[in-house]
């Protein structure tokens, strides 16, 4: 036994998985007491407590209770911590800590957190996570002050501070968790308030090593783009892309539907939001349950796509889908080599791009498997879109998005448990939750003759 599941200091992806498991357990039970609920509120089961624990500390945004109303103060509160240590990143500080056990930490452990956190390996590793900490306080503070002044004056003042800390830390960790049950609808005729969303959701989501990459850039004024990492590039205009092209295919899709009462600025604002929050946040300024078929199929893509490595985010991430595309480019035109702003992508980091989106898509499929079969005698079962609104569910828990057409709560025991498991393998990633429950030594493996199978 102790073979199999290793020394936990050793292995930094089974700190991480203890660490976000003791964490949900705490705050899941923290959320069950009495005080944590609004006085007159039915009480507040484990399981339920467990899933909203689970979506928070996960920065999903998935619920089967009320925040608004369901949850006082103390348990708004206690939501609002948990998002923050997820979207701090339980993994990187609890790596950081478990590398420095018991001394330094030796070549190999910093060559992993270099890797981990894109940065080079000789340096002092000491300032990353004061870095990652000093970074998401003074954004998050920006984005605090912004939505005070953007939303000042549609509550009481207290109402309306404590909205805009709540939605600042919710919006920049990715989480998607909202004081109001229809999320952000409320605000969909206040431009300048999604807009600071939308600013939040972008940096959070694109990566601590993209935010110090392009935070040195600055600071050399001259060949800006040359100068970047080439994630950093990959990062800059993949999300570029996927921006545009979720903002253009929503507006064009629900022109005449969702969208119809909107005006033309109204639709290019909400075309922006969609495609910004369908990425891993999970806010939403239109019912989901009513977009097309072909809305829901798109949006579903670009949750599966998600975010950032070493962000706020979810999904197999955006520069493992440029790695993918750009080697697919190059195969098109008969070249060996994967060349992309004056750098060779190596074969191995095209290898573990592949392995990444297989992965992802595996786990998926499987999740979605399960919730049908477990739901199949729930009454849910019934609706007119049941597979796609599954798969829809399946795929926002698993990028840690936070979006829904609605369907969580009608959700069976067994349901709630799938979600719960997929938002916690979201968060750790299809390869860091199997490298927490991998075997502590290599397995021999023997070497045959090369013969290569048809492709295609």
């Amino acid at each position: 036994m102790l073979q199999f599941t290793g020394s936990i200091v050793a292995f930094p992806a089974r700190v991480s998985l203890a660490a976000y498991t003791f964490t949900i357990l705490a705050g899941g039970l923290v959320l069950t007491l009495p005080a944590a609920r609004t006085p007159g509120s039915a009480p507040i089961s484990f399981l339920d407590g467990l899933f909203t624990a689970t979506s928070a500390c996960c920065v999903t945004g998935l619920v089967v209770r009320s925040t608004l109303h369901d949850f006082s103060l103390l348990g708004q509160g206690v939501i609002l911590l948990l998002m923050q240590l997820g979207g701090l990143g339980i993994m990187t500080i609890t790596t950081l800590m478990a590398f420095q056990v018991g001394g330094q930490a030796t070549l190999h452990q910093r060559a992993v957190i270099a890797e981990t956190m894109g940065i080079r390996s000789g340096r002092d590793l000491r300032w990353v996570p004061l870095a990652v900490l000093g970074t998401t306080l003074t954004v998050e503070l920006i984005g605090f002050g912004l939505l005070c002044a953007t939303t000042w004056g549609s509550a009481a003042p207290g109402e309306v501070v404590w909205r805009a800390l709540f939605h600042s830390v919710s919006a920049f960790c990715n989480a998607g968790f909202a004081l109001g049950d229809d999320s952000l609808m409320a605000y969909g005729n206040n431009p300048a308030m999604l807009t600071v969303i939308c600013g939040l959701i972008i940096v959070g989501g694109i990566g601590f090593p993209v935010i110090f990459d392009v935070i040195s850039r600055l600071q050399k004024h001259r060949d800006f783009w040359l100068r970047l990492h080439l994630q950093s590039k990959l990062m800059l205009l993949g999300t570029g892309i996927l921006l545009l092209f979720g903002a253009m295919t929503f507006v064009a899709l629900e022109w005449n539907k969702a969208l119809v009462e909107d005006t033309l600025t109204g639709r290019l604002a909400k075309g922006l939001f969609h495609a910004t929050t369908c990425r891993t946040a999970g806010f939403n300024t239109v019912d989901y349950a009513g977009l097309t078929n072909a809305t829901l199929f798109l949006t579903i893509i670009l949750m599966a796509i998600g975010a950032g490595p070493c962000s706020t985010g979810g999904g197999f991430k955006v520069s493992t889908l440029m790695t993918l595309g750009i080697r697919a480019w190059a195969s098109f035109r008969g070249q060996r080599q994967v060349n992309f702003g004056g750098r060779t992508i190596p074969e191995v980091a095209v290898k573990r791009a592949t392995a990444t989106a297989l992965l992802f898509a595996t786990v998926g499929i499987a999740a979605l498997v399960g919730l049908l079969v477990v739901e199949a005698d729930n009454g849910v079962s019934s609706r007119p879109r049941w597979f796609l609104e599954a798969l829809f569910e399946c795929i926002s828990a698993l990028g840690t998005v936070g979006l829904s057409t609605g369907i969580t709560s009608s959700l069976s025991e067994p349901g709630k448990l799938v979600i719960i498991a997929l938002m916690l393998i979201g968060r750790l990633g299809p390869i860091g939750a199997a490298a927490a429950l991998s075997r502590e030594q290599d397995v021999y493996q023997l070497a045959y003759p090369e013969e290569e199978p048809l492709i295609g």
